[in-house]
């Protein structure tokens, strides 16, 4: 029987090579050093986890409203008040399961059959997917190293047409770490007003944010960016809660109800656990997501200025999320042992065959002069790690 050509077409992440081939030789007993990590490397903090205990002892175990409980939805409308200055109130949010089922909605909500996106590369690699499955169409614009990963206002121009609806942009990034000034957000707001189109701002990175830098959201821009922009947020990376699978999207009303009903039919509600201790994560105290952010901060420093010593090899400093992109453009047409760097893929396989490395090719997001390396790993990992990657630089010729 024929199987659903939509499904069909979605292609396997290109990490799972890489990372299918790193778990084969660490179950051999193999020291393999994972700069794969997407999530943080802690504990989800303890009155967190409390929090969800004292809801399965009180018998918190049915169902709730399927896009969310009232109580975390107006616990969402007091922090994103308290850290942007925005006023949404519980009709606006929209609780899911986590912020890639928050974007998954988004793409249902608001695309039609050929509906274009702006997607800025170097992307979350999993953005062109949900657009595609949402039959809409991708279209690229790409932010050069040289501007901190930004897009330019005249590049993301080029690409509007009369089939835009919308534009993603991920501030803070992964896998850049950049963090959108003012003046790129007010660029990108401008052009979304002139050429009437969505902005959908993914925010999940926002409390992981180092030196003097700030998080801005860009419906703080205008009153028009408000009413256009949907926000996609969570409780994953701030609060080390991956596993308990809590995202969120703040939007009018408008949008939120139409997501709100498809969440009902395709997933009803999240965890019922899980939005009880996310209420604490959001009410309680913060003093573990400080503690996190500032050994974060350590390792970016460490990781940076390890890369950059490496003859061959450089990056800029990210300014939030936990990543960092390593530019491997210098090293292209080298070879070790018969084999040649021709793209990103070609260096990680190397790398983790000859040092036992294992780092994300720069290709899965659209960037193939780059590895993602992530710093959500321990300091010792990170100085082994980069170590070895050093040595491994140095033998090719």
């Amino acid at each position: 029987m024929q199987l659903s050509q939509k499904a069909l077409a979605i292609p396997p992440s290109l990490t799972l090579k890489i990372t299918a081939m790193a778990k084969k030789m660490k179950s051999q007993g193999q020291d393999v050093v994972g700069f794969g990590a997407g999530e943080p490397d802690f504990d989800t903090p303890a009155n967190i986890k409390e929090a969800a205990k004292r809801a399965l002892d009180a018998g918190f175990t049915k169902y709730t409203p399927a896009s969310g409980m009232l109580e975390l939805k107006q616990a969402i409308c007091n922090s994103l008040k308290a850290k942007e200055g925005l006023d949404y109130t519980p009709s606006q949010i929209v609780v899911s399961n986590g912020a890639k089922h928050s974007l998954f909605n988004i793409f249902q909500a608001i695309l039609n059959p050929g509906d274009e996106v702006i997607i800025i590369t170097p992307f979350w690699l999993t953005y062109p997917e949900l657009v595609k499955m949402a039959d809409g169409v991708p279209v690229y614009v790409e932010a050069y190293e040289s501007n901190n990963f930004e897009p330019s206002k005249e590049d993301i121009l080029a690409a509007v047409t009369d089939r835009t609806k919308a534009i993603i942009i991920n501030n803070p990034s992964n896998p850049t770490g950049s963090v959108y000034t003012q003046k790129t957000l007010a660029d990108i707001a401008h052009i979304a007003r002139e050429h009437d189109f969505f902005i959908v701002s993914d925010e999940i990175y926002d409390e992981l944010i180092y030196d003097s830098h700030k998080h801005l959201s860009i419906a703080d821009v205008s009153k028009d960016a408000y009413r256009r922009t949907i926000m996609v947020n969570g409780l994953s990376k701030s609060y080390s809660m991956t596993g308990w699978r809590i995202g969120y999207t703040a939007s009018s009303e408008e949008i939120a109800k139409v997501m709100g009903g498809y969440q009902s039919h395709a997933t009803s509600n999240p965890c019922s656990i899980s939005q009880a201790a996310s209420i604490e994560a959001l009410t309680g105290p913060q003093d573990e997501l400080v503690k996190m952010r500032e050994e974060f901060n350590r390792r970016r420093k460490k990781i940076v200025k390890m890369i950059n010593e490496i003859d061959g090899l450089s990056c800029i400093t990210p300014k939030g999320a936990f990543y960092v992109m390593m530019n491997i453009s210098q090293l292209k047409g080298k070879s070790l042992h018969g084999r040649t760097i021709n793209n990103s893929m070609d260096f990680a396989e190397m790398l983790l065959d000859e040092a036992l490395v294992a780092v994300v090719p720069g290709a899965a997001f659209g960037a193939d002069d780059f590895e993602r390396l992530s710093y959500a790993i321990s300091m010792d990992s990170i100085k082994k790690g980069i170590k070895r990657i050093g040595e491994f630089v140095a033998l090719l010729d």
